[in-house]
């Protein structure tokens, strides 16, 4: 296949997106596929300094000057050629190329339905709103999807209404051969990260401290469960930047508790802390897909997150779950109680928390990136079979 494959720019910073599409590339190039990567260029961006005005720059960028080149460019590719969207977020760009072969990749609807005033939690602007209606205008113009999950491809119906000729759901695969590491073999890569070597392992949170992955319930959370002990595992929150929202949540916690904040650890070193640690804390609001949960459960680290989709869908029948926080609800009755499950977990007598482990374990198996890329193939082959089909009918 002629595959051209629309990301995000580099401007814009973003690292998820880039590695979702250079994954793509590279599997797609591995089976013998040509693959085109194309982007906005930083043109009115380069000649601005970075601030407010940067940003519509950029919009010029994106929206102006990229949909032009993409008009020039595909006048010259293969007619056979298949234009795939990384993500649902590119949908101004769908016009383009909405009569030709195309699939776009649909990861999470949060923004959009926080655009639509559907979550308390997170406000949007008018200004936002605004830009999301426009990527949902260009999005469901598309007529083929993949969606990472259940939960995502069911927010796309209801929220993003397109009207598909195919809609598909295929897991994500691991990036990483995370898997169990030795007790020995993960503390001596903690010690050469510099990392603290918990002897009774520590509790676990992985995430960017966006407003969806609730880290102020995970610190609340623990604050409850550290009262009730002399010597409380440590927490470990990794990845979790800009902490000024935090400060409340990090008031309550007592002084026999520890919270220790890390960043930038590499996959290895991350596979070192899940295989050490005795849960991962992740009570998420939300999530497209939750890549932490199934990361952890394949180094054989139990999981105790949120009773809603995909969570749930993802992190199947070994994790452990807890009722998801409403913005109305009393947050210290809700860490009080998840607490108390988090100490039934702790609590697990030896040979109950080995089989627990095991079953977390085995899994995240069908979370495999060589399937993810096959079901990738198998939908795009549907994609360009049904273009031409109809190009041939309304020939006829």
């Amino acid at each position: 296949m002629n595959i051209v494959l629309f990301t995000h720019p580099q401007f814009l910073r973003s690292q998820s997106m880039p590695r979702f599409a250079h994954m793509l590339k590279d599997g797609y190039e591995a089976r013998g596929h040509t693959v085109q990567m194309w982007a906005p260029q930083a043109l009115a961006y380069h000649w601005i300094p970075e601030g407010r005005f940067s940003k519509w720059a950029g919009y010029i960028d994106q929206y102006l000057l990229f949909p032009l080149w993409v008009m020039w460019k595909t006048s010259l590719q293969p007619k056979d050629t298949l234009y795939v969207f990384a993500d649902q977020a590119l949908g101004p760009w769908v016009p383009r190329v909405k009569n030709k072969p195309h699939v776009v990749h649909v990861h999470d609807l949060l923004a959009l339905r926080s655009a639509l005033g559907l979550v308390p939690e997170n406000r949007t602007g008018w200004s936002g709103r605004l830009y999301q209606r426009y990527i949902r205008h260009g999005f469901r113009q598309a007529r083929h999807f993949i969606s990472i999950s259940y939960r995502t491809r069911d927010d796309l119906e209801r929220y993003g209404q397109p009207t598909p000729l195919s809609s598909t759901v295929v897991y994500n695969g691991l990036n990483f051969p995370y898997a169990p590491l030795p007790d020995q073999d993960a503390r001596l890569l903690l010690i050469q990260a510099g990392l603290p070597v918990a002897d009774e392992g520590m509790l676990l949170h992985v995430s960017g401290n966006q407003w969806y992955k609730n880290v102020a319930g995970v610190i609340r959370l623990y604050a409850h469960y550290a009262r009730k002990h002399t010597a409380p595992l440590p927490l470990w929150l990794i990845g979790a930047m800009g902490r000024d929202n935090l400060k409340e949540a990090l008031a309550e916690v007592p002084s026999q508790g520890q919270v220790l904040f890390f960043q930038g650890l590499d996959n290895r070193v991350l596979q070192a802390c899940y295989s050490q640690a005795r849960v991962l804390v992740f009570p998420s609001l939300a999530e497209g897909f939750g890549w932490p949960l199934i990361e952890a459960q394949a180094c054989g680290c139990p999981v105790l997150t949120t009773d809603e989709a995909p969570m749930s869908e993802i992190s199947g029948p070994a994790a452990r779950y807890l009722p998801r926080l409403k913005a109305s609800e009393d947050v210290q009755a809700w860490a009080a109680n998840a607490a108390n499950v988090l100490n039934d977990m702790l609590n697990m007598s030896a040979n109950d928390t080995q089989k627990l482990r095991a079953q977390c374990a085995a899994w995240p198996a069908r979370f495999d990136s060589e399937a993810a890329i096959e079901g990738y193939l198998r939908v795009y082959q549907q994609a360009i079979a049904t273009t031409q089909s109809q190009l041939a009918i309304n020939k006829s």
